[in-house]
């Protein structure tokens, strides 16, 4: 069960930052709400993940995957570009998340 709320944390989290990104130019009611109630979705997720995964490997994977989700999406839909060293950058935030979750993930 951990390994969905870490999921839940990772999209909520994505999806609170790419809304973060929307008030950029202006505030706006709507994607000002997905910000704060991704974060607030996120974190509580998080925490309850936390139950089951180790906090290293749980921490890595909810950063690294949401930085990698975020730069796709960004590229997307606000058509931000990503260079190859960017993406070789990315690919290499993906290997080590892989990596650490090898290394035992769960409480024991």
């Amino acid at each position: 069960m951990g390994w969905l709320f870490l999921a839940g944390a990772i999209g909520t989290e994505v999806a609170g930052t790419v809304a973060l990104r929307a008030l950029a130019t202006e505030f706006r009611w709507g994607p000002a709400i997905v910000v704060g109630v991704g974060y607030l979705a996120s974190f509580g997720l998080l925490a309850l993940a936390l139950r089951s995964v180790n906090v290293g490997p749980a921490y890595a994977i909810w950063s690294g995957v949401g930085t990698a989700g975020v730069a796709v999406l960004a590229l997307l839909i606000y058509g931000e570009r990503i260079n190859a060293v960017g993406v070789v950058g990315l690919v290499l935030i993906v290997a080590g998340v892989g990596v650490l979750s090898l290394s035992g993930a769960v409480h024991g």
